[in-house]
């Protein structure tokens, strides 16, 4: 299958991370989405309710993201992915990349990502 929905750099606002300075400010995380499906039938029919809402996918994604703290960014790409799968029966694989670009890394970068893949389990 190679039909996919993205969505790109959801903003959210959350306190996940290791350190305590983390815990109490909180920054701003992006969250991105490649969501493989078979839009075949929506393409055919020009019908919306055919596909996957991509209001639905930023809405189910924002509320993972801010619904509790994280320790790690692979913490939420998980409970993002398991969460897409269980909620939207039609995504067979869903790829999730968080980035963190206020990574307190004693070095001058644009931030960190983890991008992970999870699919439908048969």
């Amino acid at each position: 299958m190679s039909d996919h929905i993205l969505v790109h750099r959801i903003a959210v606002y959350a306190h996940h991370g290791l350190t305590a300075e983390e815990a109490k400010l909180g920054q701003r995380f992006f969250i991105s989405l490649d969501c493989t499906l078979d839009l075949s039938a929506a393409g055919e029919a020009d019908d919306w309710d055919l596909s996957v809402c991509y209001a639905k996918l930023t809405a189910a994604t924002t509320r993972i993201a801010t619904a509790r703290r994280f320790r790690t960014i692979e913490g939420v790409a998980e409970a993002v992915a398991a969460d897409l799968l269980d909620g939207f029966p039609t995504i067979q694989v869903v790829m999730v990349q968080v980035d963190k670009p206020s990574a307190p890394v004693p070095a001058i970068i644009d931030g960190v990502s983890v991008r992970i893949t999870r699919s439908r389990k048969r």
